[in-house]
């Protein structure tokens, strides 16, 4: 049997052990924790992963892809509707290429015509211009818009998410696999896109340094889609909030759904120096807008040094 004077030394020793380690715990909680959902499995079934303030988030100098802000920028977290910046992206590429143009003709198929919200409220056997479904796409983020446009440039979305990956893999997305086309919730068995704060700045700084006519669907606050058609006419309004709020703000994308919460790709430029901004995954709408409209300003500030003013002399006594 122990003694008491043996039992007493354990106890010393295990309670000088577990002081230790308090500095250490600290350092691991330290801003919020992100560690049980860095790599979350994608699955459907995976919970909640939104968290306060963010799952990551990160600020760079769109030009250099300098870094000037992150926290847990590699933290692995859902895009949610944000990916539709790389049905864009592709889509803008096929258009430089001669393989689409805005007046080509996008048919409306029935697998369109049954996706959910947001959408357009497409019909079957309906086409529009390219360019009027790209408003649509960024605007109202509409995702009966996005099946239409996958369908239209590779025949199915099994085969459009299939350039989605690949060009995730040429941009050096190496934390990125996409799942769908616009980045809905997947059904039973089905998984999550995936990306990180830190990968999605790849594919902006790729949309606004060699293709910025993707700011002009970015930066649109309001348009009418089916401006002809009567009573179906939609009113697309933007859900990006920093649009007509943030100074030089014009673009890019937000994103929602209820496992991954809130999350933006922002952009801003002041005086020729462009910043871009992710928040991913945030729990509250507000405090998305609010990170990312302090990390635009920040970020703009650290490119646009205030001038040094020159002292004054001082008065001769």
């Amino acid at each position: 049997m122990m003694s008491f004077r043996s039992k007493s030394f354990w106890y010393f020793l295990l309670t000088a052990t577990a002081l230790l380690a308090l500095p250490l715990l600290g350092v691991a909680a330290a801003s919020h924790s992100t560690k049980a959902t860095s790599k979350p499995s994608g699955k459907s079934n995976s919970g909640i992963i939104a968290r306060s303030p963010y799952l990551g988030a990160i600020a760079i100098e769109a030009a250099t892809g300098k870094v000037l802000f992150e926290d847990h920028a590699d933290a692995k977290g859902y895009p949610a509707s944000m990916l539709k910046l790389m049905d864009l992206l592709l889509i803008l590429e096929k258009i430089q290429q001669g393989q689409l143009a805005l007046q080509d003709q996008v048919p409306v198929s029935p697998r369109a015509v049954a996706t959910v919200e947001s959408h357009v409220g497409l019909a079957e056997k309906e086409s529009f211009p390219l360019n009027d479904m790209l408003y649509a796409l960024i605007v109202r983020s509409a995702n009966d818009a996005a099946i239409a446009l996958a369908e239209k440039v590779a025949g199915s979305t099994d085969k459009f998410i299939e350039l989605m990956n690949r060009k995730a893999r040429e941009l050096g997305m190496t934390n990125t696999v996409f799942h769908s086309v616009n980045g809905l919730p997947p059904g039973p068995g089905g998984e999550h896109s995936i990306t990180t704060a830190r990968d999605f700045t790849i594919l902006c700084r790729e949309l606004v340094l060699k293709h910025p006519e993707a700011l002009r669907y970015t930066s649109t606050r309001e348009r009418v889609f089916r401006p002809n058609a009567g009573k179906k006419t939609v009113p697309m309004h933007t859900h990006n909030h920093l649009l007509g709020r943030v100074e030089g703000c014009d673009g890019l994308k937000t994103g929602y759904i209820t496992q991954a919460g809130f999350s933006i790709a922002a952009t801003a430029v002041r005086n020729g120096k462009r910043v871009i901004v992710i928040v991913l995954d945030s729990a509250e709408m507000a405090t998305r807008d609010a990170r990312a409209t302090e990390l635009l300003g920040k970020g703009l500030a650290a490119l646009n040094p205030a001038p040094l003013q020159a002292a004054k002399p001082t008065a001769k006594k």
